[in-house]
């Protein structure tokens, strides 16, 4: 899956702006604040999702090493017709007013002759549409222009490299590097809100430092970190260690002054945004409070010798509390329905319900939402009604969608500000 949308929006509305800076020290003068660490839905999370991705084809030029749709050249017939999408977004409407962000993902939505039809009837019905495209050579300055003309709403590319070789070497074709750099050029020129998505693994660990650069010299609405879900090809990837994960959490917080930086599929964000928050207004050295390591260290060291903090923003952009059935759902090429695109499970079909109905009362999406339901680390921890894991890794490693999160190092209770902790998660 070149998008990789998860969790949150690619494109979604931008955090408020605040009357906030850093202080001397470089910490945030708004730690300590709940409502400015994390952002909850709008809306009632049982009732409506935040966001709806559609997997529009799987068909797709590429051979991404992590892709979850494993991709293949042509389009399958039982792929939603114009009508059957048509239909589609009509049930994302039926959710109410201000209706759920809807992006067309794939493979490669491109590959589809209908899309900018299909923008057209979501801004008609009252759907915001943005799109995932793939970097290939079918995202042509004419394409991007007709998207935008039909109402897009903006776009997300994905860039997991600072170079062509790094990335080229992750999509399996030459020149999606540079393809993929003049596409966001382009788009951003148009006027599209543009986020970018780097899927977080070993080839690139040691470079994402040279990422968010590129991310602050383009210009992008967000940078989303992707942690890798082993479902598809990705599968094959060497997996992260809980610590290393806890390393590129806390980097990914400490570049949030320099660009708009969120995670995806990497939920123990929110529990880092608030430990951080927390450790700012005490005074404590987050290295030694968490635990960092030498990755931490070494990320550290490069944002410094390229310059990351010579810019920042006035706030960092707090995360949305949404995980897979809670704020999202996922909709296959052949109407299944999924909590996330990473979690090979079905809950029903949009060709045979509604998908509110299949939403709202799907024993599994019903579950998911259940913090009750968590199973070992995750059940126990103080931290699960803001985070709960990612229940698709839980599922690919474990098998079962309420295991706790493979990824995450923290040891439940053992946060030292118990008390500051509660009056900020409730």
């Amino acid at each position: 899956m070149h998008g990789h949308v998860d969790e949150h929006a690619p494109l979604e509305r931008p955090a408020p702006r605040e009357d906030a800076g850093r202080d001397r020290t470089g910490q945030d003068r708004t730690a300590g604040t709940a409502a400015r660490a994390l952002r909850h839905q709008r809306h009632d999370a049982a009732d409506r999702p935040f966001i709806v991705i559609w997997e529009s084809t799987r068909a797709c030029p590429l051979a991404c090493l992590h892709c979850r749709a494993e991709a293949v050249p042509d389009r399958d017939p039982r792929e939603l017709d114009t009508a059957a999408a048509k239909d589609l977004l009509e049930q994302v409407a039926a959710f109410g007013q201000p209706a759920p962000l809807f992006v067309i993902t794939g493979g490669d939505p491109f590959q589809r002759r209908d899309l900018t039809e299909l923008i057209a009837h979501g801004r008609e019905i009252g759907v915001r549409v943005a799109v995932s495209p793939s970097g290939t050579p079918t995202l042509t300055e004419e394409r991007l222009r007709a998207v935008h003309a039909a109402g897009a709403s903006g776009l997300s590319l994905s860039l997991d490299g600072s170079t062509a070789e790094l990335h080229d070497g992750f999509r399996g074709v030459t020149g999606v590097f540079r393809w993929t750099l003049d596409a966001w050029d382009t788009a951003r020129a148009l006027g599209l809100k543009v986020q970018i998505n780097t899927t977080v693994s070993r080839h690139n660990l040691h470079d994402l430092p040279g990422i968010v650069r590129l991310v602050a010299d383009h210009g992008a609405m967000l940078w989303s970190a992707f942690f890798l879900v082993p479902t598809g090809r990705g599968r094959t990837l060497g997996a992260l260690s809980p610590a290393e994960a806890e390393d590129v959490l806390n980097f990914v917080y400490d570049v949030g002054l320099t660009v708009p930086a969120k995670t995806t599929e990497a939920h123990h964000f929110r529990r880092v945004v608030l430990q951080r928050r927390i450790l700012a207004e005490r005074g404590d050295d987050h290295v030694t409070a968490l635990g960092l390591g030498p990755l931490y260290r070494e990320l550290v060291a490069r944002a410094s010798d390229l310059d990351l903090n010579a810019t920042t923003r006035r706030v960092r952009r707090p995360p949305l509390d949404v995980n897979a059935g809670r704020g999202f759902v996922f909709v296959s090429h052949t109407g299944s329905v999924h909590p996330s695109g990473f979690l090979p499970l079905s809950a029903g079909n949009v060709r045979e319900e509604p998908l509110p109905s299949i939403y709202r009362t799907s024993p599994l999406f019903t579950g998911l939402r259940d913090p009750d339901r968590l199973g070992g680390r995750c059940g126990a921890c103080e931290f699960r009604r803001v985070c709960g894991g990612s229940r698709s890794r839980a599922y690919g490693v474990t098998g079962d969608p309420y295991a706790e999160e493979p990824w995450c190092a923290y040891a439940p209770g053992s946060f030292p500000y118990q008390r500051e902790l509660a009056a900020l998660v409730g």
